[in-house]
């Protein structure tokens, strides 16, 4: 698939687009509920009818094959869109609250406002789902968006902006390429939420760019998300959905499996179920399957080779890299410590470590000594060890049983905290995400209730005040 390159691009006018953007949602464009439905019902259309240049993007890219472009991208923000199509309206619905006794007979209720212009800016490695699915939220919020797509998937990105000029209205919804000088100056303009998804250094580069306009933003990043696998689990099964949730998209995934802690009894016993999940999957030579992605670019090639050096691979390893093809086979490392270089960042990458501890007492204990992840996954029979890590670890999600998979659930709120982001999407939460929750309040001018507080005040309306706000 041909796609322009950044010198071959033509400039684009970036303060221009972000005013007519602005000036449409000035003008009412995306207020009106039915509005919001007929552009999302465009952006599936656009979807729909842009499918197979899309499968092809992703291909190129990732080497995604179509099941996967269908099961992680293409069918996620389907299911987004029908999501929030069939609940819009009973969202939107202003829910009421009442304003107490001094008040009375006041009412109030809750309005959810549109934000305004916004800025979503998209990693490389999801680059239709986690550009798409954060439009669903500004869409239905009644904002007009600006979407910057990566430059890292060239292909994708160039798929994603002929998709807006095919199908969606440039008053609502406008499309950004380019790199680093193109969201440079995008970051310079003031928006009223930028929703960034990718990794913690650009996270904090955004987050600085939009303090600087007081604007908020919605952080989807990553970390060193952690399974514990607990000693009397079915190990064949729990091997097959940590390989899946790990080498899916060659592992290059914010919600991966970074790491695998269990007692060496377990590890030793989990090991060859491992293998046999990876063959069962991958085949005997992942290189030439067609499920099995790609790296994204040599940069990322180079930094997941430069983990391996000094490693012990029971599975994988350097050996079987292939640079022109730009491979990486999945891979398990044994004989890891805490210290190595492994586990000093995110690895993002087809690299699973194996990390021995004593029980899942220690295996808390490491989750809380390092940042807090995006997830964290536990496989254990015992409801206490699954309680325990619910209530003593921090982490964006938790989920019990599964990898990956829960990221895709339509109805749950999505997001991390502290290092791993903040905020939240999917469903009603990229409704919220997307709109301001604002109190609407109504007093009638008689009677006159307020007179109770006005000065000068005499002891008996300050014994009454007393007793009507409970003190």
């Amino acid at each position: 698939m041909e796609s322009m390159t950044a010198a071959s691009r033509p400039l684009l006018d970036i303060p221009g687009t972000v005013a007519a953007l602005r000036a449409s949602f000035d003008a009412g464009t995306t207020l009106g509920i039915d509005g919001r439905l007929e552009a999302l019902a465009a952006l599936r259309r656009g979807i729909v009818a842009e499918r197979s240049a899309l499968e092809r993007a992703l291909a190129e890219d990732l080497g995604k094959s179509t099941q996967e472009a269908t099961v992680t991208e293409i069918g996620v923000v389907l299911a987004e869109i029908d999501h929030m199509r069939r609940h819009l309206r009973s969202w939107l619905r202003p829910g009421r609250f009442g304003l107490g006794a001094v008040l009375a007979p006041g009412s109030g209720h809750v309005l959810r406002e549109p934000l305004g212009t916004v800025l979503v800016i998209a990693p490389w490695n999801y680059p239709v789902n986690l550009a798409l699915s954060p439009l669903v939220g500004a869409i239905a919020g009644g904002n007009t968006a600006l979407l910057a797509p990566s430059e890292l998937a060239p292909a994708t990105s160039a798929a994603l902006a002929r998709l807006a000029a095919r199908h969606l209205d440039p008053a609502w919804i406008r499309v950004v390429e380019g790199g680093v000088e193109e969201k440079t100056a995008l970051l310079a303009e003031r928006f009223d939420l930028i929703f960034y998804t990718g990794g913690g250094r650009v996270g904090r580069l955004v987050a600085h760019a939009a303090a600087e306009h007081l604007t908020p933003t919605v952080l989807e990043l990553g970390g060193k998300s952690p399974v514990f696998v607990d000693e009397g689990v079915d190990l064949a099964r729990a091997a097959r959905r940590i390989v899946w949730g790990k080498f899916t998209n060659a592992g290059q995934t914010c919600t991966a499996p970074d790491h695998l802690m269990a007692t060496p009894a377990t590890l030793a016993a989990l090991l060859p179920h491992l293998r046999a999940a990876i063959e069962e999957m991958y085949g005997p030579d992942p290189r030439t399957c067609e499920e099995y992605g790609r790296i994204v670019g040599e940069a990322q090639l180079d930094r997941l080779a430069g983990l391996l050096d000094g490693a012990t691979a029971a599975i994988g390893g350097v050996d079987g890299i292939d640079r022109a093809a730009r491979h990486i086979p999945p891979t398990v490392l044994v004989d890891v410590s805490f210290d190595d270089p492994v586990m000093d960042e995110e690895i993002f990458g087809p690299i699973l470590p194996l990390l021995a501890v004593s029980g899942p007492l220690e295996a808390v204990d490491r989750i809380r000594a390092g940042a807090k992840p995006l997830t964290a996954y536990v496989f254990s029979d015992d409801p206490r060890t699954r309680r325990l890590f619910a209530t003593r670890t921090s982490s964006g999600s938790l989920a019990l049983g599964l990898t990956l998979a829960h990221v895709g659930a339509v109805s749950m709120p999505f997001g991390g905290v502290g290092e791993s982001g903040h905020g939240a999407y999917h469903g009603r939460a990229s409704l919220e995400a997307f709109t301001h929750a604002k109190p609407v309040v109504s007093k009638p001018l008689v009677p006159d209730t307020l007179r109770l507080v006005y000065p000068p005040v005499s002891a008996l309306r300050r014994r009454l005040v007393r007793r009507l706000l409970g003190g």
